[in-house]
């Protein structure tokens, strides 16, 4: 009996001297490591190790980890999809610097989630001109890269391409220099179309003046060879053209700074119908 009771002082004893964090699952995860048991959790590896040396992989679940023979678990892998933003910053074919923002999505491969490495960096000196371009030729490159260090490509989203400020300032300049010479453009057209439009109004007025007067003169000449007998039309027509010489006439000399110049043919014209 007494070697029982110091028995179970002792067990008391060793149970007191571990401490048990204050949450329920600590409190389990400390229980289970004082009793030589691991729990590995859903969608992630754990890495065993015995005395530093890398003994196996342990699948999610329960495992009997007996720590005085030097096995312990050193770390854990997460199996998750996870998300790595990238900057990185490339020109297009006219020599413009900009920087393209790619989203990509990642997990590790289950059956090489031992294999650890850093994310080579990618340089793209070649610009594309659609983001789904970009981003298949993001993958492409990375899974010849990631694959042999147990990672997965699942997908590559292209988030935006940002250029330069100054050239993002000089394409501002460029279209509102576009769209205000394509008003300049839009008002010098209308104002040709109206120019136009009145300059055929304005010679449709003409034609039309000048055939009134040439009904008018029509009428004349025959009311006035109808009024005298003898007269032809082609008297008529000459004493019209001399009327309408001298109202010429007229108005010129009327007009300032004006010298009326006779012309010689004109007075022989006139000498030999009087």
């Amino acid at each position: 009996m007494e070697e029982s009771s110091q028995g179970n002082k002792e067990y008391k004893v060793a149970l007191a001297s571990v401490e048990f964090p204050g949450k329920n699952g600590e409190l389990l995860a400390a229980l289970g490591k004082f009793f030589c048991f691991v729990q590995v959790n859903q969608s992630t590896v754990g890495i065993k190790e015995r005395f530093g040396k890398f003994e196996e992989v342990l699948s999610p679940g329960c495992h009997f980890m007996p720590w005085i023979i030097g096995n312990r678990v050193t770390g854990e892998l997460t199996l998750r999809l996870r998300q790595l933003d990238v900057r990185c910053e490339t020109k297009t074919k006219d020599n413009v610097f900009v920087t393209v923002v790619a989203s990509i999505q990642y997990r590790a491969m289950e059956d090489k989630a031992v294999i650890r490495a850093s994310v080579p960096k990618l340089e793209l000196d070649d610009a594309f001109e659609q983001k789904n371009e970009i981003a298949k030729a993001v993958v492409e490159e990375l899974e010849k890269a990631m694959f042999a260090y147990g990672y997965e490509i699942v997908q590559t989203l292209i988030v935006y391409i940002e250029p330069d400020e100054k050239v993002k300032r000089a394409m501002n300049e460029i279209n509102a220099a576009n769209e205000k010479a394509e008003a300049e453009k839009i008002i010098q057209i209308k104002r040709a179309e109206g120019e136009a439009e009145a300059k055929y109004l304005s010679s449709l007025g003409i034609a039309k003046q000048r055939q009134a007067i040439v009904d008018g003169l029509r009428d004349s000449v025959l009311g006035f060879s109808g009024n005298m007998p003898g007269t032809s039309a082609k008297d008529v027509m000459d004493l019209v053209l001399l009327a309408q010489y001298f109202d010429t006439m007229k108005e010129i000399g009327a007009a300032s700074k004006s010298s009326p110049t006779w012309s010689g043919c004109f007075c022989r014209y006139c000498q030999s119908d009087l």
